[in-house]
């Protein structure tokens, strides 16, 4: 069992929690993620590593489905059943000279890490974070602490400049030369925002979030098109090279299973209200 340190809500359900798991966090490089089972009856779900202290690591999630629903009711003290990591292939960090890390909406969580091991190697960081509104964004502060400079956006212009990261990068890459880029976020955002990027031949990186269900390449179901090549997102990446990337396909095989996902999450809410004596339909 793994004992969860501290949890807090950090917006709109999104969540962040810390769980000690020492064999993860003496291993775990930037850009890689974990595999996690709340219980015995559970699923087994992938969450990015966001960020590592002493023998505990940081996920941060959208409580959107019936496992991270699940997830975001435990409290500190609670305890998960599996948490199985690093996995994946780390980011790849070198000196490349002036580097952007794009988040967008929870795909923020995945930054920290990543910006902070580009510092230690000698970069300079650009971080640019965008959300729907300014109640969306996250990590704002952390972020602002470890990037030599960082962007905010909103869709809405509620906080930061009214637009989407995409713009923001573009004004960038128009006022300095940056030499590398990671990306994450939604489908549509990383597609969006690698396009940005290409005319200017910035090398671009993108952390894919395919369906996954083991997480060691057994099940393929996280299969992607990088390339014209078919690879494994949990075994080949989860980064991969953004202007090679099939965005559509990707986003296809996301909403592969929508049915599904929909009754999981309204059985599990029955379930649990009905365990707690309230109306099943409250």
């Amino acid at each position: 069992m793994y004992l969860i340190e501290e949890t807090k809500q950090l917006a709109d359900r999104v969540f962040q929690i810390w769980i000690r798991a020492p064999h993860v966090a003496r291993h775990a490089k930037a850009g890689q993620f974990l595999m996690i089972r709340v219980a015995e009856t559970g699923e087994r779900i992938p969450l990015t590593i966001s960020a590592v202290d002493g023998d505990s690591v940081r996920v941060i999630f959208m409580a959107i489905g019936k496992t991270t629903t699940w997830l975001s009711r435990l409290a500190t003290g609670d305890t998960v059943l599996d948490v199985a990591g690093p996995l994946g292939r780390p980011s790849e960090i070198k000196p490349y000279g002036t580097c952007a890390v794009i988040g967008g909406g929870v795909g923020i969580a995945s930054i920290p890490i990543i910006a902070a091991a580009a510092k230690r190697a000698g970069n300079y960081v650009i971080g640019i974070i965008g959300a729907r509104n300014s109640a969306l964004l996250i990590l704002e502060e952390e972020l602002a602490g470890t990037c030599d400079e960082l962007h905010v956006a909103t869709d809405d212009g509620s906080g930061g400049t009214h637009g989407f990261v995409s713009d923001v990068l573009k004004t960038a890459l128009q006022k300095q030369k940056i030499d590398c880029a990671w990306v994450v976020g939604p489908a549509m955002m990383m597609k969006v925002t690698s396009m940005v990027t290409k005319p200017f031949g910035v090398k671009t990186f993108v952390s894919l979030n395919p369906i996954m269900v083991d997480g060691t390449g057994m099940c393929g179901s996280c299969r992607v098109l990088v390339g014209g090549t078919t690879r494994f997102a949990c075994v080949d990446g989860p980064e991969f090279d953004a202007h090679q990337v099939d965005f559509d396909l990707l986003i296809q095989r996301q909403r592969s299973y929508l049915n599904e996902e929909k009754s999981a999450i309204e059985e599990y809410l029955v379930h649990t209200c009905q365990c707690s004596g309230g109306s099943p339909h409250a």
